[in-house]
């Protein structure tokens, strides 16, 4: 064992030597393994930016994984009993220890411009939304506790809002008017941004402020029935679907509809970046094969200027395992070398702002780490592309005869 162990050591040593005697010979191979090594993990580490881009857009829609939609009904079209309703809720969040859930319920309101009054679509919601679908904003912040306690209501505008307000500065605390059932002034405390292709102003309001501003009449009717939204582990998301519909019917009484289902991007069985993870290899398995071409090329040229080398070593002893793995082992040290180059060139490329930002493009929030695996990945690449770099050479070296190798 041990004498295993100073052998491989051993082979190491002499590899390194011989890469510090032959360093001007090596370096352009190394160079273009590096830069391989780098290619193909910033392509993996940049993969990882934009499918992480992909989720969060997907979120934005359909919420984080899982978002569980819980919509309740009766069967002759009746508005459900909001106090039963509410309490049901609550309950239900209590039970089953969830921490964000919302209820959603889209809706208008009349607002009053200078040119006049105007419908504007309006989304009530619980505080626990902007995190469970990812909603930024591009002026103030989202909703926070504090906001159900005020005496004049908060409300979140787009930008298309905040543009036919003039864009007044949020600091002084402008306000609009809705005129709904009761003419409510609003405090405007955030702008979220718009989709390309929303052309009309746009709003979200806590829930129980447009339920306070919701008729009679549109309660009466069954209008306004929300629908709720709970994010929660994806591991009991169909148990817990099951238990609700389950809860909802036993709590609300017979005629009671209860639909739970999933609604959120991991829900599909079918992979929704597939697409993204095949480009990327294939991309960068691309990169990988033309850095070994251009490394097994430059190694058989560069064997034939060190074949009175070899035949030296031979004639002084040296074994054609030794000489084979002595050939194969300074190309995997080279490569290794290397690799670690090209992976700390691509850390600083994938980690770059600047370049983050582009892949980006504004819609990612939680740039992921530098993903561990696209290391390991380059680093395996390096010393794989190595050994069959290394390999023809040595079987090329070990079939050289002594006497033609001292006379070359």
């Amino acid at each position: 064992m041990n004498r295993l162990l100073s052998n491989v050591v051993g082979s190491f040593v002499e590899a390194w030597q011989e890469l510090r005697i032959h360093k001007t010979r090596v370096m352009l191979s190394l160079i273009g393994v590096a830069v391989a090594v780098c290619a193909i993990t910033t392509v993996v580490g940049l993969g990882a930016v934009a499918q992480q881009s992909i989720v969060e857009q997907n979120e934005r829609s359909g919420g984080r994984s899982a978002t569980l939609s819980l919509y309740v009904s009766t069967s002759d079209g009746s508005a459900v009993d909001a106090d039963a309703m509410q309490d049901f809720w609550s309950t239900s969040l209590d039970r089953y220890g969830i921490d964000y859930a919302s209820r959603v319920l889209y809706s208008t309101q009349t607002v009053q411009f200078t040119d006049g009054a105007v419908p504007v679509q309006v989304i009530g919601v619980d505080q626990p939304y902007g995190t469970m679908h990812r909603v930024t904003m591009s002026e103030g912040a989202w909703f926070t506790a504090g906001d159900a306690e005020r005496l004049a209501p908060a409300v979140l505008i787009n930008e298309i809002f905040y543009d036919r307000l003039g864009r007044p500065d949020l600091a002084t605390h402008p306000t609009t008017t809705l005129l709904g059932g009761t003419p409510t002034t609003a405090v405007i405390t955030g702008v979220y941004p718009v989709n390309t292709w929303e052309t009309e102003p746009g709003m979200y309001l806590l829930m129980d402020t447009l339920t306070a501003l919701t008729t009679p009449e549109q309660l009466a009717s069954g209008g306004s029935i929300p629908n709720y939204e709970l994010w929660v582990p994806p591991a009991i998301s169909d148990d817990l679907t099951a238990a609700l519909q389950r809860d909802a019917v036993g709590a609300l009484g017979e005629g009671t509809q209860a639909s739970a289902s999933r609604q959120d991007y991991a829900a599909y069985a079918e992979d929704p970046f597939a697409s993204i993870k095949l480009l990327v290899a294939g991309v960068a398995g691309l990169v990988l094969l033309l850095g070994a071409l251009g490394l097994v090329n430059i190694a058989l040229v560069t064997l034939k200027q060190r074949i009175r080398e070899i035949g030296v070593r031979r004639s002084f002893g040296a074994t054609a395992g030794r000489v084979f793995f002595s050939v194969m082992m300074e190309s995997i040290v080279a490569t290794v070398v290397a690799g670690v180059v090209g992976v700390i060139g691509a850390v600083l490329i994938v980690t770059n702002p600047t370049v983050q930002g582009f892949i980006g493009q504004g819609m990612v929030t939680d740039f992921p780490p530098f993903p561990v695996e696209a290391a390991l990945l380059g680093l395996a690449c390096a010393t794989g592309v190595g050994a069959l770099a290394g390999l023809l050479p040595a079987l090329v070296a070990v079939r050289v005869k002594v006497i033609d190798a001292i006379r070359y």
